[in-house]
């Protein structure tokens, strides 16, 4: 399945979802109803009369529109309060959910073994699938377990146990991480987003009915023979109680629908993407033989079992309310050669520094890397292939991004994860090749930015500027985790001393652009609108891009117009060249309607891009740069280039 498929697949998910809610909720009107009316029928009045009258007229005499109609409202109103109040706590995307999990975030400079290898392990994964690298949290658990939260990539998490770090390989490490990546690649984390919102509701009305029965123990009972308020309270809970049960189990098998399939998939994309069954396979055989496999402690953990790697939470006997398949039949999808036993194995050598051990998985691409520019070897196949892997990169993948982390200077990479020395580093890339233009800039950021922010801009700027092209985009991915750590007024400031650095020349550059948007896009909350519109629909707006995309490797005009000839053959309609390339706003009013495409609609606006890049036979280090910023910001992370066979 490919990224855009999957992720059609995922909104269209989203509608069952919808559809399975409304039947729940119009389940809970039913049973809701008829517990009241059985209850009105005996407590009507306490007489022996009233048994005689239910017994002899039926429950359906207690019935009434007025009574369907209250109980119906009463109900919505639950629901619909209780989904936009559990929405609104988790507007911060998977930092909420690691939060109420009790997730502390791992310093990105810890000197803790385990930690730092965890770290390693997302850092390149992310790397090799084109998304930024998410903040990473670990949960204080002896169980083997792990998920992936956020609504979007910019807001992703992973959140892993004790447990998993200190008990599994790096192997079984990198198994785990690429199951967790492909929830965030196919759509299925924002998909478990909107699942724990919508379900709150539900499973509100049960909290109710439990909050009303424990303060009955603070009552007084008694009050006079005609006082029976405490009888009602107490009936009232019950009855709420009882549509809570009703609401838990409809919650559990939306849950159960929802995730069982895609927790198989993401076990196969984990596979493809790590070409190592035995490390997924063997994380799963851990889980069995683990004494507390993968069940979690926290008080929540019930509320966001489908997000899980493992189960989560015990079943007893109500295997049919699973959130994932079967151990064993995960466990012989992946190792159809499993002998059935779950053995536990810890790692036979300990955790070494994370420097030696990343680099001795990929020698020869490191070799490659240093020795000959990629520049030099990207052709137009580099660009299919890179479309071709989206939400499904593979092992070579992360050999390139291992190889990629080893050339950045390592002085480079501890200040990438400090957030004073990453808002530096992004200044630093902001500077200009132009020795008079670089000193304005300075003077100007000299006069806004923090003092020590500006002494680490001194310090890096010299290994910053000598950096290979190819690093600088794989440098803002390294840092965009310290960078999220800023504060509102951190990043305000932030931006403000950005947009003063791109102005002090007078003008915008195509990459200060593209380095602007591209942070902007992953540090700031975006509401584009419904993704409802078709090519036909944004002519102009491909036109602009395109035409942007054609000068970016090339001046000739005879050259730009072969460019965009090349681009046209993947869309419906005909380009022509447009007038102003150098118009940076109208560039980003283009990319914002651009990313309210149909997901399907976008692999045409990605293939026209690579026809357009790769239409002279080589792909310059600007124009794959570029084409990478703008599919990021169109929200479809693209692996890498990598380099031709």
């Amino acid at each position: 399945m490919d990224f855009f498929t999957a992720q059609d697949q995922a909104r269209r998910k989203t509608g069952r979802l919808v559809i399975l809610l409304v039947l729940a909720v119009v389940a809970l009107i039913v049973v809701a109803t008829l517990a009241i009316a059985i209850t009105l029928q005996l407590m009507d009045g306490g007489q022996p009369a009233a048994q005689s009258s239910l017994a002899d007229q039926g429950i359906w005499s207690a019935l009434s529109i007025e009574l369907v109609a209250g109980v119906a409202i009463a109900v919505l109103a639950i629901v619909v309060l209780g989904g936009l109040f559990k929405r609104s706590q988790l507007r911060r995307g998977g930092r909420a959910v690691a939060e109420a999990l009790g997730g502390r975030e791992i310093n990105l400079n810890t000197r803790d073994a385990h930690e730092r290898r965890i770290l390693n392990v997302v850092e390149e994964m992310a790397i090799a699938s084109g998304t930024p690298v998410p903040s990473v949290y670990v949960l204080e658990e002896e169980a083997i377990n792990a998920f992936a939260a956020g609504h979007q990539t910019s807001d992703a998490v992973i959140g892993i146990t004790r447990g998993a770090i200190s008990s599994l390989t790096r192997e079984e490490l990198q198994g785990v991480v690429a199951h967790e990546f492909s929830h965030i690649l196919h759509g299925d984390m924002r998909l478990n987003m909107r699942l724990i919102s919508v379900l709150h509701g539900i499973l509100l009305i049960g909290l109710l009915g439990g909050t009303l029965l424990h303060s009955m123990r603070f009552r007084r009972m008694g009050g006079g023979k005609r006082d029976n308020s405490g009888a009602v309270i107490l009936v009232l809970g019950a009855v709420l109680m009882l549509v809570g049960y009703a609401g838990t189990f409809f919650g559990n098998l939306i849950k159960s629908a929802v995730s069982r399939q895609r927790e198989y998939l993401a076990d196969a994309s984990a596979v493809q993407f790590t070409r190592n069954p035995q490390g997924i396979g063997n994380a799963l055989v851990k889980i069995g033989a683990h004494s507390q496999g993968s069940n979690l402690q926290a008080a929540q953990a019930a509320e966001f079992s489908h997000l899980y790697f493992g189960q989560g939470v015990r079943l007893g006997f109500n295997q049919m309310m699973a959130t994932h398949p079967p151990l064993k039949d995960r466990i012989q999808r992946v190792m159809p050669n499993w002998n059935g036993r779950f053995e536990a194995t810890l790692p036979t050598q300990p955790v070494e520094s994370e420097t030696t051990d990343s680099a001795a998985t990929a020698p020869n691409a490191q070799a490659g890397l240093r020795e000959s520019p990629l520049a030099a070897v990207l052709t137009g196949a580099s660009a299919q292939t890179a479309i071709n892997s989206m939400g499904k990169p593979d092992q070579r993948h992360i050999a390139q991004a291992q190889t990629t982390l080893e050339a950045l200077p390592e002085k480079i990479k501890t200040a990438a994860h400090e957030p004073y020395a990453a808002r530096a580093l992004i200044y630093a890339l902001l500077l200009s090749d132009d020795q008079k233009v670089r000193e304005h800039q300075l003077e100007a950021l000299q006069k806004t930015a923090l003092p020590d922010v500006y002494l680490a801009l001194v310090k890096h700027t010299p290994d910053v500027m000598a950096l290979d092209i190819q690093l600088r985009l794989p440098l803002v991915e390294l840092a965009l985790s310290a960078l999220k750590s800023l504060s509102v007024e951190q990043g305000q400031h932030f931006r403000l001393c950005m947009e003063r650095l791109m102005s002090a020349d007078g003008q915008v550059s195509l990459w200060e652009w593209s380095l602007y948007q591209l942070l902007l896009n992953n540090l700031s909350e975006q509401d584009n609108g419904p993704a409802n519109l078709k090519l036909n629909d944004l002519q102009r707006e491909c036109q602009l891009l395109l035409t942007v995309l054609a000068a970016a490797g090339q001046e000739d005009p005879d050259e730009i117009s072969a460019a965009l000839h090349a681009a046209e053959r993947e869309l419906p309609f005909a380009l022509t060249a447009a007038d102003d390339v150098t118009d940076m706003r109208a560039l980003s009013l283009a990319v914002e309607r651009l990313r309210r495409l149909q997901p399907l609609q976008k692999t045409a606006l990605l293939q026209a891009m690579a026809r357009c890049i790769e239409h002279s036979g080589i792909i310059r280090p600007a124009e794959a740069e570029l084409f990478r910023v703008v599919a990021d910001i169109l929200d479809c992370p693209v692996p890498p280039l990598l380099i031709d066979d």
